[in-house]
């Protein structure tokens, strides 16, 4: 029997032998078995040679139907495909199945079972009568999680039985898939984002090499170049041609920091306030990805995703595609850090010109606060997202208490378009609040003074 993905592998064949066949006995398997033998020793103590060929009937059946059930060799391949891999929280994906039989001859009643993790929903267990030879079954089942993370499936577990029901026993495939359920991301709706240090529309600066940064004046003749700008200068002195290069624009750079503080946030659940944040930076890096942004996910901890690349964001192309789902697969299994406070992340901010910063926020304490407000110092805009636990423990419509409102005046001091987030507010609502928050104070001027904005 073989099992697996795309390609067949070697299913798990039971060990022990007889004591494995008695193992599958079923209720009335061993009911019959301690009736045969109950009624041996009432025939051999009354003397009933006829009694005892019925308890030995009755006791030679189930084992000889587990003998035989034991020795069967199924040659059965599974594939398990799941559509789609990676789905949003609260979304259903579905699970396809697909049993061929590769051998010869036909397969008996058959009972497929797949093992999924609590949280996904029931086993799912399907009946498969009859598979003829060269014969497949195709089945399906649906799966839905509340909460995020990577969650295997698999492996696949055949259950055989004898045709009187008295033996029942489990070959189970060797391969397990893994679906993986992201966070919940919400369509964003466009705002004014100038003032980024780089990138096409407003604010963008131009570079020269159509090769990239990196690119050299001048560089050789490629296939489709415009002869028209040949550098004959360069080409005589290299003995080959020789072409100038062109000014391009560069993509605008994007940096979302996720603030992972255990002490920063309370409670737990798809309702609390760190999955808001989780599933906000997730709504953000999809929505300024699709605005053309060169993005890279940055935690309190200094980690960054996709990390260390040419200049550790995510380019266009396909390695743009490959980002996303990197940074969509980081957010799924994130939890909380150890960490006590945000100098690593302002570390690596600090480093260069990073262009518009988006940051979600939880509780931030004076020193916190005074980091937060001076990682606006190396970036074109800034804007905050802040989350206060105290507000958050009274649930929806509770009247704002605690240190916030005095927090995000700081931050607005220092630069940053600041919004607090109460519960049950959806971020769509926050970003266009920001927006007008934005333009109620007008462009941000320079880093260090002390307004706030996007742009």
């Amino acid at each position: 029997m073989a099992a697996g993905g795309p390609q067949p592998a070697q299913a798990e064949e039971g060990k022990g032998g007889l004591r494995t066949a008695l193992a599958g006995l079923t209720t009335r398997g061993r009911s019959f078995l301690a009736a045969g033998v109950a009624a041996a020793i009432c025939a051999y103590v009354l003397g009933q040679s006829d009694l005892l060929r019925v308890g030995l009937l009755l006791a030679v059946l189930p084992l000889v139907c587990a003998t035989v059930l034991y020795r069967t060799r199924y040659r059965v391949a599974g594939s398990r495909r799941l559509s789609p891999a990676r789905v949003p929280a609260s979304s259903e994906a579905r699970v396809h199945l697909r049993m061929d039989n590769v051998s010869r001859l036909p397969t008996g009643l058959l009972m497929l079972q797949d093992r999924v993790p609590y949280v996904l929903g029931p086993r799912p267990r399907f009946v498969l009568d009859r598979v003829e030879a060269g014969g497949r079954r195709e089945v399906s089942y649906r799966v839905r999680s509340d909460l995020r993370g990577r969650y295997p499936l698999g492996p696949l577990q055949l259950r055989l039985t004898d045709p009187f029901g008295m033996c029942e026993l489990t070959r189970s495939f060797s391969t397990y898939d893994t679906l993986t359920v992201i966070p919940r991301v919400e369509a964003l709706p466009p705002v004014r984002l100038t003032g980024e240090a780089k990138g096409y529309g407003d604010g963008r600066n131009r570079s020269l090499a159509l090769a990239g940064e990196d690119d050299v004046i001048p560089r050789g003749y490629r296939h489709g170049d415009d002869l028209r700008r040949v550098h004959w200068r360069s080409t005589a002195r290299y003995g080959e041609l020789m072409v100038r290069r062109e000014e391009q624009p560069q993509r605008a750079r994007c940096t979302v920091l996720l603030d992972t503080r255990g002490h920063a946030f309370r409670g737990a659940g798809p309702e609390s306030a760190f999955e808001w944040a989780v599933s906000g930076t997730a709504s953000t890096l999809v929505h300024m990805l699709e605005r053309g942004f060169s993005v890279r996910l940055l935690t309190d901890t200094g980690n960054s995703v996709p990390g260390e690349g040419s200049d550790g964001f995510a380019g266009a192309s396909q390695e743009s595609a490959d980002a996303a789902g990197l940074m969509m697969d980081t957010l799924a299994v994130i939890d909380h850090s150890d960490g006590t406070g945000l100098s690593p992340a302002y570390d690596v901010l600090r480093g260069g010109n990073e262009g518009l910063l988006i940051a979600f926020f939880g509780d931030l304490d004076q020193e916190q606060a005074t980091v937060a407000a001076k990682m606006r110092q190396r970036s074109g805009a800034a804007v905050a997202f802040v989350l206060d636990s105290t507000v958050w423990a009274q649930g929806p419509g509770g009247a704002p208490a605690g240190p916030g409102d005095e927090r995000i005046r700081m931050l607005r001091e220092a630069g940053w378009t600041a919004v607090a987030v109460p519960p049950g507010v959806a971020l769509v609502d926050l970003w266009r609040q920001a927006d007008h928050l934005r333009a109620s104070t007008g462009p941000a001027p320079a880093a260090g003074t002390t307004t706030g904005g996007w742009g």
